[in-house]
């Protein structure tokens, strides 16, 4: 049987749910026909959505015709959910557009039929509330051909004679084959011209009433164009949600070949243990499905919306994103790691959320569409945890991009390690998103390390430098990069790529960007003028394009900062008989850049964890180098070449050059006149300041680096030790260990087990496995600490850095290690650092301090935790 994956969408209240409600009830697929203003519709099925009348959710429905079954998606169409809706539009094989004729073309009607276009899906149109309408069907044709172009044919009757004719002109070839033979208008033809997004049949009905449902139903059957599958495993993830029993449901379209029960999914090395087919709450379990099958299965904790299995394609981008940024309002008391990983569990099954931690404030932030969303949201945290929250009021997220075209340079080289990768960043046009491409040659670079960087590339949201919001419409092209053969390991191009990329940025002419909204603005015909007035200070760009029976109708664009909050203004003025619709338009240069800048407050030059700061080996160690400066020490050659826009490094010879250009009439240049040249050259292409920065001394940088982990607010603290670098720092576990390792690393975990359960902190101990063959990560609990033994090909450093990078927001994280390496990683990361040898007498001052306090002295031969504090005070009086 041919499946079909068919979504509904629509502007808000156009009736979309209604029509879901027809087509299931025409085909039979359900006995009584539910109403959505009666809370009772087939696939409404969660409690808000019955209480508010509007679908929150995207839903699925089984709709069997003769030898066709259509897998039916109802989708959300309030604005505040449109990622929810987007997200359906990559398994979607036909789209049904319901257009209200009382309506007629809305804005949010515009953004659904430019996301058809991204998305290349083919579309039904049905105009709906026909009964309510007093005009006719080609007025309505006409409407939708001025908003969307040519292609809007009428098949309610099926392929007529005119309709033939209509549909010929659409394609020239078919013209003249038309013109030759009518009949060249075949239902396989309609099929391809559908597919090809060059045709787009249009139905007249009542969604309400019936009328013209059947219809819809038998074009569905006889026009809709089937895709192609492979026989090949392939399925894309477009949702993921919880049952009533919290198991964990990814749904997704079948693409290419079959998926049975037990076999496992290369792509997260995990087996599926339930198929479910659903059909509005109620499901099927089935042992097999094949291609063109939408269903939900479990057992994947790795899935994420947007995967697509057995396919080279990558992830697409959403469109519509939220443009409000909210602080999380928890219960006093609880943690705010507790509620943060609950928040996460919200981000999986929405990732527009972007539940982050921000560690200046000390804030839990969230970014949401609106109002509704911010209530849906609250009811899921109390329905599912049991607690409440809150939110602040909502702020704007701003993003930026750049203008010019740089070369971002970044060197990470401490002592044993080595990366150096060099990085093309060019603007695009706005709304081309982040675009990542590589032009490094293997001859320069081999392939592992140039996917590795790739992968650094793609891994993480990067900061721009005007108000550290992320950085969109540009192209980071990877072009040059350098390894060691000894000294390289995984972690060290992370290093070099971030810094890379910062280095690029701080060199650019930066541009602040904001959200923008189409707006449809209908008002009484007196209050046209205040409305204009209105629009005109924010800054809109708007025409006045008519009346209609609610009033003068006004359409445009504006910042989404000065018009979220107008809808209830003009309720007030108009008095309850204006509305104002708005739709995501996309990010656009800011009006007003200086004033969000300064409001902001940010400062790229104190952002310790988004540095442009390379770092070289000097005399035996890590030396942090200037951004600046960086021109003046990199090891490979620019990449830049003739004719390809570039910005100009200052280096030695740049000063030169500066010099000899400047001088005029043979006379040498004052002090003041050099220093004010090449602070112009410096900072040539950075966004305007009071005063240049000022160059930073590398020692001072990296011991303001660590004050700065130092003092941040407090967090719940986890201490994470460096096994083998303490033992061989600490003179009395050396020579244990030059008898027998085992017994010295048993030795520490005793002190340190000791150690936890007087600090009361969380305690990690790892231990270098590095070379023992087949050897995997291994964690064995002691009590409440924690020891680690690495797995073959991992050191201790690559360990301890991935736990800093991932744990660094959630915990107070103190490194305990004499590694210079380790050192400059944890301390970019935010992390505290002790040395090996000032951890042993924090460790000896608090088991003195508790020995005196706690522990009566005791001459018997018991061995009391007083005598491993004696034996290590001696010790360490020996070695003074």
């Amino acid at each position: 049987m041919d499946q079909l994956t068919i979504g509904i969408l629509a502007h808000v209240d156009a009736g979309k749910t209604t029509l879901s409600e027809a087509l299931l009830f025409e085909s039979g697929s359900i006995r009584r026909l539910g109403r959505v203003d009666h809370g009772d519709a087939f696939l409404d099925t969660y409690s808000l959505e019955r209480e508010r009348g509007i679908t929150i959710f995207s839903k699925q429905a089984i709709i069997d015709l003769s030898g066709l079954r259509l897998n039916l998606i109802d989708t959300p169409g309030h604005i505040d959910f449109s990622a929810e809706m987007e997200r359906t539009l990559s398994v979607l094989d036909l789209a049904i557009l319901v257009v209200s004729a009382t309506d007629g073309v809305q804005s949010h009607t515009r953004t659904l039929f430019r996301l058809f276009e991204r998305y290349r899906v083919p579309v039904f149109v049905f105009v709906n509330k026909m009964d309510l309408f007093p005009g006719d069907r080609k007025e309505l044709i006409s409407a939708l051909t001025e908003a969307f172009g040519a292609g809007f044919v009428d098949l309610s009757e099926g392929v007529t004679s005119e309709s033939r004719e209509e549909i010929a002109v659409l394609d020239e070839g078919l013209l003249e084959r038309f013109l030759e033979n009518e009949e060249a208008v075949s239902e396989e033809t309609v099929r391809e011209l559908i597919a090809e997004r060059k045709l787009f049949p249009c139905y007249f009905g009542s969604a309400l009433r019936g009328i013209s449902v059947k219809e819809l139903l038998l074009g569905l059957s006889e026009f809709a164009p089937r895709p192609a599958c492979s026989c090949d495993f392939s399925a894309r993830v477009f949702k993921i949600t919880r049952d009533e029993k919290n198991n964990r449901l990814t749904f997704l379209k079948l693409t290419g070949g079959r998926l049975a029960v037990r076999p496992e999914i290369a792509e997260y090395g995990e087996k599926v243990d339930q198929i479910r087919l659903y059909n509005g709450e109620k499901y099927e379990t089935v042992r097999e499905i094949e291609a063109g099958t939408v269903a939900a299965v479990t057992g994947l904790t790795g899935s994420r919306i947007g995967d697509r299995l057995g396919e080279s394609q990558e992830k697409t981008e959403p469109d519509l994103i939220p443009v409000l940024n909210y602080s999380v309002i928890y219960p006093e008391g609880m943690d705010a790691s507790v509620m943060y990983v609950r928040l996460k569990t919200l981000e999986e099954e929405d990732p527009s959320l972007s539940v982050r931690f921000d560690e200046e404030t000390r804030e839990l932030r969230m970014s949401l569409m609106g109002q509704v969303q911010q209530e849906i949201v609250k009811n899921l945290v109390k329905e599912r945890f049991g607690c409440e929250i809150d939110f602040t009021k909502g702020s704007i997220i701003y993003k930026e991009t750049i203008e010019n075209t740089v070369e971002g340079v970044g060197h990470f080289e401490p002592l044993r390690h080595y990366a150096e990768v060099h990085l093309i960043l060019s603007p695009l046009e706005r709304g081309s998103g982040l675009v990542i491409e590589n032009r490094c040659l293997p001859d320069t670079l081999s392939v592992n390390f140039q996917n590795l960087i790739l992968t650094h590339l793609t891994e993480r949201r990067f900061p721009g430098v005007l108000t550290g919001s992320e950085i969109t419409d540009l192209k980071i092209t990877l072009r040059s990069g350098k390894s060691h053969i000894k000294h390289t390991e995984g972690g060290d191009f992370r290093q070099a790529t971030y810094r890379a990329v910062r280095q690029g940025l701080l060199q650019a002419e930066s541009v602040l960007l904001e959200p923008w909204y189409d707006f449809v603005l209908t008002v009484p015909e007196q209050a046209a003028g205040r409305a204009m007035t209105d629009l005109d200070r924010m800054g809109a760009k708007f025409k006045l394009s008519g009346q209609t029976p609610g009033g003068s109708e006004i359409k445009g664009s504006c910042p989404a900062r000065e018009i979220s909050n107008y809808a209830e203004e003009v309720r007030r003025y108009t008095r309850g008989e204006g509305e104002l619709t708005l739709s995501y338009a996309g990010y656009f240069a800011c009006g007003n850049p200086e004033r969000v800048i300064e409001e902001i407050g940010y400062d790229p030059e104190r952002d310790l964890l988004n540095s442009g700061d390379s770092v070289f080996c000097r005399h035996g160690a890590g030396e942090i180098v200037p951004w600046y400066e960086v021109f003046d020490n990199m090891h490979l050659p620019s990449v830049f070449t003739e004719g390809e826009e570039a910005q100009w490094h200052t280096g030695a010879s740049g000063r030169a050059e500066i010099l000899r250009k400047k001088t005029t009439d043979g006379k040498a240049l004052s002090t003041e006149e050099i220093d004010k040249i090449i602070d112009q050259t410096y900072y040539s292409n950075k966004r305007a300041r009071k005063h240049p920065v000022k160059k930073r001394e590398t020692e001072y940088e990296y011991k303001k680096s660590l004050r700065a982990a130092k003092v941040r607010p407090k967090k719940p603290e986890f201490v994470l030790v460096d096994g083998y670098n303490v033992i061989f720092s600490w003179e009395e576990l050396k020579e244990l260990a030059g008898i027998n390792i085992d017994s010295a690393r048993d030795r520490l975990v005793d002190i340190l087990g000791n150690y936890q359960g007087l600090a009361d902190c969380e305690l990690l101990v790892v231990f270098d496995a590095y070379n023992r063959e087949g050897h995997q990560t291994e964690t064995q609990r002691y009590g409440r600490l924690g020891v680690v033994y690495t797995a073959e090909a991992q050191t201790a450093d690559g360990y301890i850095e991935q736990f800093t990078r991932e744990q660094a927001a959630a915990y107070d994280v103190t490194v305990v290690t004499s590694d210079g390496t380790e050192q400059v990683i944890a301390a970019g990361a935010g992390c505290r650092i002790v040395s090996s040898r000032d951890f042993k007498q924090e460790v000896i001052a608090l088991s003195r301090q508790a020995a005196e306090e706690y522990i009566p002295k005791n001459p018997g031969g018991v061995n009391y935790l007083g005598d491993q504090v004696r034996k290590l005070n001696e010790d360490e009086e020996k070695e003074q």
